[in-house]
C-alpha cells in the first residue's frame, strides 16, 4: 500500500470519525439560539479565508493574477444575485480570458 492510500484512507477514518463524535457526544440535544448562529456562520467564513489565500498567494509569497478576475468576476456575479451555475461559470470564463490575455 503506498502513502498516498494510506493517507486516504486516514482521511476517511477521521472524516467518519468527526461525523460521528457529534451525534455520540450531544445526543439529542439542539444547541440554543446563538449557538446555532455562531455555527452557522464558520463554515462560510473558513470557505472565505481559503479563497483569499488561495488567490493571494503562489510560491510561498503574495501574487496578483488571473484568479482575482475570476474571484471579481463571482463577485459580481453574487452580488447580481446570478443563479450559482452562472456564477461558477462567469468566475471560470474570466479567469481564462485573464489568462489568455496575458
Amino acid at each position: 500500500m503506498t502513502s498516498v492510500w494510506i493517507t486516504i484512507a486516514a482521511l476517511a477514518v477521521g472524516t467518519f470519525a468527526a461525523k460521528i463524535a457529534g451525534p455520540l457526544t450531544v445526543g439529542d440535544h439542539v444547541p440554543d439560539g446563538r449557538g446555532l448562529r455562531v455555527t452557522r456562520l464558520v463554515a462560510p467564513a473558513i470557505l472565505a479565508g481559503l479563497v483569499v489565500y488561495e488567490t493571494f498567494t503562489a510560491d510561498g509569497g503574495f501574487a496578483i493574477d488571473a484568479r482575482l478576475a475570476g474571484l471579481a468576476a463571482a463577485a459580481a456575479g453574487l452580488a447580481a444575485r446570478l443563479p450559482m451555475i452562472v456564477v461558477v461559470l462567469l468566475a471560470a470564463a474570466a479567469t481564462a480570458l485573464t489568462r489568455a490575455l496575458v
